[in-house]
């Protein structure tokens, strides 16, 4: 291998290594990891989750406005304390609600938030007042095939009182 090989193999390895970065930047530019605001958190307890993890969306009338960064325990209420980043330019009613709902039959959850109507809004580091869990659907699906609280229903073959006469 002669020198001018090498320098043709130094010279494209380094137009590679520049598209590289250029597309690392352009990525996390637009993707909310540098130059934004990073926002203000807010805080939701809920009695359940579900499989609501962080990353997930947060989302007001079907935008996204944020995004869940952690799920914790409270060891003293046993409720998951989930920890919201909302925009900066995102400013909710202090009244509002915050649900946990799913994208779909099938797919992942996020939260929704329902703005209320005081005139105060919430401060960064505020708690949500009005919260709604995680809804489990298929133990709701469950309780309509087996009900838990109906009659029991007699064995099999066994004749009911008033049958006989």
């Amino acid at each position: 291998m002669n020198r001018s090989d090498q320098w043709a193999e130094t010279g494209v390895g380094a137009v590679v290594i520049l598209a590289a970065a250029l597309f690392l930047f352009y990525a996390l530019s637009h993707g909310g990891g540098l130059g934004r605001s990073a926002g203000y958190e807010l805080i939701a307890r809920f009695g359940q989750v579900g499989s609501l993890a962080p990353g997930a969306d947060v989302r007001v009338a079907g935008v996204k406005v944020g995004a869940v960064s952690r799920i914790d325990l409270d060891p003293k209420t046993f409720q998951a304390e989930a920890h919201l980043v909302v925009d900066r330019q995102v400013q909710l009613p202090s009244d509002s609600t915050a649900k946990i709902t799913s994208d779909s039959l099938l797919g992942g959850q996020h939260v929704a938030i329902e703005p209320g109507g005081a005139a105060d809004v919430l401060k960064p580091g505020a708690q949500f007042e009005n919260t709604q869990g995680a809804v489990d659907l298929f133990g709701l699906i469950g309780q309509v095939l087996r009900p838990q609280g109906a009659a029991a229903t007699p064995a099999a073959g066994s004749a009911s009182p008033s049958a006989n006469p």
